[in-house]
């Protein structure tokens, strides 16, 4: 059995051997009591965790599909809050069945991860644990507090972006836990919708360039559209109408809902973990917002707007008013996350 330092070793080594990197701001790296920055500017700090039966089952998710997972439900609040990725602090809670070769895949779906979004593992702790975890801490940094994206910016007049597509982390949920639903849609199209639930992308690149080009108000869409959209109402004084264009719904996502015999407009936005973006922007700000966002995979679309007033009206593509609730992480009530 591995050794609390062996683990540690282990993870660093295939971490660093994705191309991480040491991070432009770290001083003193992983390795030392604590590592030190030197960031030269604003920093935005979020935490997350994900916990086995909570947020991802490994016996239905891969190592490797656990530990980018994590990296990348962190790295989506640094995105709503149009930061540049900085460093990244692992928090690991092992159970006594885990084993070498999971532990490899959850550092290389870290690495890989890291990688991709540019953002450096500064270090971390390793704890035994009756379920495996992964809190994971990052820091984001901008030039000034003003450069930084907060909820509470949308003014009446703004119009509202959603960058992602909803609703598919759900249905890839209900495929993973039901594998006869797959008829329903078809193995490609299934395929997919899984990947959403075991590989969601933080959009972070999208989230910077909203932030640069003027947006007023940010959040990233990981509770579902519908409880999401009403933090933004709430912190911003403010009411938002949104008009879902079918386009914002993930292919198959309907056929999964009718199979279970739901909702299909419920489940897209409330089944949570989408990691899209809501943004709200001043009209002037419209044209180069959607410009700058134009080669994200999914959207932008332009969704609704903010007017005078307070909650949220959310309508889908047939006009019919949708109940937002969303999921909510202690009570459980999901729709797209285990309980």
């Amino acid at each position: 059995m591995l050794s609390e330092f062996d683990v540690i070793c282990l993870l660093r080594e295939r971490i660093e051997a994705a191309g991480t990197g040491r991070g432009d701001h770290i001083v003193v790296p992983s390795g030392d009591d604590a590592a030190v920055t030197d960031p030269g500017g604003a920093t935005a700090t979020s935490v997350d965790a994900i916990v086995d039966g909570v947020h991802f089952r490994r016996s239905t998710h891969p190592p490797a599909a656990i530990g980018a997972k994590a990296l990348s439900v962190a790295l989506s609040d640094l995105a709503a809050m149009g930061a540049t990725p900085g460093e990244a602090y692992v928090q690991l809670g092992l159970p006594k069945d885990i084993t070498e070769n999971e532990l490899a895949g959850i550092a290389d779906g870290l690495g890989a991860t890291a990688a991709r979004s540019g953002i450096a593992v500064a270090g971390g702790d390793v704890v035994a644990s009756p379920v495996l975890f992964l809190a994971i801490t990052v820091v984001g940094h901008a030039p000034d507090v003003a450069s930084f994206v907060t909820r509470a910016g949308a003014r009446p007049g703004d119009a509202l972006i959603l960058v992602g597509a909803l609703g598919g982390a759900a249905a890839g949920l209900a495929l993973l836990e039901q594998p006869g639903l797959r008829k329903a849609v078809g193995g490609e199209k299934a395929d997919g919708l899984i990947e959403r639930q075991t590989k969601p992308r933080a959009l972070v690149e999208a989230g910077c360039a909203l932030a640069a080009s003027g947006a007023s108000a940010m959040i990233d869409v990981s509770d579902g559209l519908g409880a999401d959209a009403g933090h933004v109402a709430r912190a911003s004084g403010v009411r938002l109408e949104i008009d879902l264009p079918v386009e914002t719904i993930c292919a198959g996502v309907e056929a999964v809902a009718e199979a279970m015999g739901r909702d299909p407009l419920a489940l897209a936005v409330n089944g949570g973990e989408d990691y899209a973006l809501l943004a709200a922007l001043p009209e002037a700000r419209l044209g180069a917002a959607l410009e700058a966002v134009s080669k994200a995979d999914d959207g932008p679309i332009v969704i609704g707007r903010v007017v005078v007033g307070e909650g949220v009206v959310l309508r889908g593509p047939t006009g019919r008013e949708a109940l937002t609730e969303g999921f909510d992480q202690v009570r459980s009530r999901a729709l797209g996350g285990p309980t």
